[in-house]
């Protein structure tokens, strides 16, 4: 079958063992499965989040932390049997759900495992964690069967997006399958800052603030207030890390003016969104990602047993 999945419609016949602009065919690609500690309190909690990181990326910004898998394809494949069982022994291990990270291409392969995970009496949360770039008719698919959507929504100038992932319609694409996301979960509960609760369902959506691009974030800003309201939960993220690709094209080769950040923050209060996660330490370089290592995260703690 020709792909159709993303807004690439690269038409590539992934089925017969064809690399879409993804970058894979259609076998299962993974990079790491474990409990991580690094999303938001909310998400992670105590026992962390049962996280999946799919190789490859249909968005694929030249800027992405996760280089390694998005562009570079390091990770092994798993039958869908293989991947059921894996995710059977992580939900065992007390994570308070299932995250699928870049998952948006493999959603068919998912699909099959999330339906048999469910008919198998598995309860717990499954997440989808995505970079925004989708198709609203996929969204509404997945959101049969996933309880917790954290969409990216990284640009809302075209010509920036077009200059970062090769694809202008990014912001209207984005839009699009949020409100279908919202529509159908609504904003994220529970919303708990400490992290002892974790959420259960619904949507929080995540703008990375980009070095020198201070005008992006105020519009992204603007749009998800336009579109949305004051009460959808933001994650406000700073943790922008230079990446190999960032040196070679001479774009975003630093990271994040703190004073821009903040700025940003502000923005968002004085809009009146009052759901607000900030990261105005930056981040922790421990959660910089190292896909040849077993554990990829140094910052990863050992999880809590429940």
């Amino acid at each position: 079958m020709n792909c159709r999945i993303c807004p690439r419609e690269c038409l590539a016949d992934r089925d017969a063992g064809e690399r879409g602009l993804c970058g894979e065919t259609c076998r299962l690609r993974i990079a790491a499965m474990l409990p991580h500690f690094g999303e938001e309190p909310c998400v992670s909690g105590k026992n962390g989040s049962g996280t999946v990181f799919f190789s490859g990326c249909s968005c694929g910004c030249f800027f992405c932390q996760n280089y390694q898998i998005s562009h570079q394809g390091m990770g092994r494949i798993y039958t869908e049997d293989e991947f059921f069982a894996e995710l059977k022994e992580l939900a065992a291990r007390g994570v308070h759900n299932l995250n699928f990270v870049t998952p948006d291409h493999f959603w068919p392969q998912i699909r099959r495992v999330l339906v048999r995970l469910r008919e198998d009496g598995m309860e717990i949360p499954f997440l989808w964690n995505t970079s925004g770039y989708c198709l609203a008719e996929m969204v509404r698919e997945q959101t049969r069967l996933v309880d917790v959507f954290l969409p990216d929504f990284k640009f809302s100038d075209g010509a920036l997006a077009e200059r970062c992932m090769g694809d202008a319609r990014y912001p209207e694409l984005a839009l699009a399958a949020i409100s279908e996301m919202v529509d159908a979960t609504g904003f994220l509960r529970p919303y708990d800052e400490t992290g002892e609760m974790t959420a259960t369902r619904g949507t929080l959506v995540r703008h990375l603030v980009l070095p020198g691009q201070f005008e992006n974030s105020i519009r992204a800003l603007d749009l998800l207030y336009e579109h949305f309201g004051p009460r959808l939960p933001l994650s406000i993220m700073s943790q922008f890390m230079p990446m190999p690709e960032c040196s070679a094209r001479g774009m975003f080769t630093t990271k994040v003016d703190r004073a821009m950040y903040e700025e940003v923050c502000r923005h968002a209060e004085e809009l009146g969104f009052t759901r607000i996660f900030a990261q105005l330490d930056s981040g922790d370089d421990g959660f910089a990602p190292d896909f040849s290592q077993d554990n990829p995260f140094a910052a990863n703690r050992p999880e809590a047993k429940s």
